[in-house]
């Protein structure tokens, strides 16, 4: 009974359409639709405001209505499964490429991963990022069997579009017209205490995904090289060990 009770509060709280559950009472002991109504509506917009908070960058980018009415459809469609509003909102891309207004603004999806990417990033555990010394001292004759440890915080993403630039510019940076529509491939990290968010050259994406998978140095320039024949390989293990993606280096 209580069962059914709490799963028809469920469904009435997140659907505007449905009627108030059977079984509820004021103190006054007439049925509260009015009251419910305004807990349906603060615990929508209350949802939908954690969503505008997670995603800063791409309110900026459609207007605070655009979003509004976006989150407010998302939150009716997919409710929290924890209480723990952290990750709530990972699924918004795929929802934002199914909402008909946002087909203006392809990008969007893309922009939102950025965004998910860096809240993830920001929460995600500590580690030491590995030095060049680490990889000096192996043996030379070895080095195309090194495995790397990617580092909690590292996330990999790739856009068909500038969305680590469009991200940038609606985040404070500098605003200016997008000139160049190709697209990018995009590294979020956090090695120490500010998350990062660097734009991958021609490669990188490869290279770092290949990484990632477990396969050895070797292997993941190979496809880095597949992929564009000018591969920078050393500056893009400088640049990995800058960046401090890796935990550790393994043979």
């Amino acid at each position: 009974m209580l069962a059914d009770l709490q799963e028809a509060f469920r469904v009435a709280v997140l659907d505007p359409d449905a009627a108030m559950p059977a079984g509820l009472t004021a103190h006054n002991g007439v049925a509260p639709a009015r009251r419910f109504a305004v807990y349906r509506n603060n615990v929508t917009l209350g949802l939908a405001s954690s969503l505008e908070s997670r995603f800063p960058a791409s309110v900026r980018l459609v207007g605070e209505e655009f979003f509004r009415a976006l989150a407010i459809l998302f939150v009716r469609a997919h409710p929290p499964r924890s209480p723990l509003l952290l990750d709530y909102g990972d699924e918004l891309p795929g929802f934002a490429e199914t909402f008909e207004p946002a087909r203006e603004v392809p990008y969007l999806p893309d922009v939102m991963r950025v965004e998910i990417a860096r809240s993830q990033a920001y929460h995600a555990a500590d580690a030491a990022p590995a030095t060049l010394g680490v990889l000096s001292a192996m043996p030379p004759e070895r080095l195309g069997e090194v495995r790397a440890v990617f580092h909690p915080a590292a996330r990999l993403l790739r856009s068909a579009f500038p969305a680590a630039t469009i991200w940038q510019m609606n985040s404070g940076g500098e605003a200016r017209e997008v000139t160049d529509w190709s697209g990018e491939d995009v590294l979020v990290t956090r090695p120490n205490l500010d998350v990062t968010v660097q734009i991958l050259p021609p490669g990188g994406h490869a290279f770092l995904v290949g990484l990632r998978a477990g396969n050895s140095l070797g292997m993941a320039a190979e496809s880095a090289f597949a992929e564009v024949a000018d591969f920078d390989l050393p500056g893009a293990m400088a640049a990995l060990i800058n960046a401090g993606i890796i935990c550790r280096f393994e043979l």
